[in-house]
């Protein structure tokens, strides 16, 4: 369990700094395309290259967010019930969660494979799809692993009382 944990906690880490990394990179896109904008040479791609970093820095930050209880939450039901049946509800949406979120992983590595055997490109810069869309799977995954630590250590602690 505890390796489960930390390897967890590093993936989410790493892609956090990632992502932090992407998201300073959109900032000064954007911020140049402004500028560059007010002389009338804007930036060629600016729009796809916003969009598909956009898309990593979510997919990069979803596990870390996931972890950290980041999510809004709307519990005003559930805190009506008895703390077995919250734990219950809680492990419930776990499982859920992590076979929804890696059948989003694997559906979405699927197609990322598909556009990557036809070649596809972008239009402007002629950037290939399919690294952005196995970086947004691999985001998917990690999040699917955060959920399911967090239904052991659920599991676990009610197996403990």
């Amino acid at each position: 369990m505890k390796v489960l944990d930390n390897l967890s906690l590093f993936l989410n880490r790493l892609l956090l700094w990632i992502g932090g990394c992407f998201l300073a990179i959109m900032i000064l896109l954007i911020g140049a395309n402004i500028l560059l904008r007010m002389v009338w040479i804007p930036i060629k791609g600016t729009f796809e290259l916003m969009g598909f970093l956009g898309a990593v820095v979510t997919a990069f930050a979803l596990g870390h967010t996931q972890r950290n209880k980041g999510h809004m939450g709307i519990d005003v039901v559930v805190n009506l019930f008895s703390d077995k049946t919250r734990r219950i509800l809680s492990s419930v949406n776990y499982l859920a969660c992590s076979a929804f979120f890696t059948i989003v992983g694997w559906q979405m590595t699927r197609w990322a494979a598909k556009i990557c055997a036809t070649g596809e490109l972008t239009e402007t810069l002629r950037i290939a799809f399919y690294p952005f869309i196995y970086a947004v799977a691999f985001g998917c995954f990690v999040l699917a692993l955060d959920l399911v630590t967090e239904f052991l250590k659920l599991f676990l602690k009610a197996g403990g009382d």
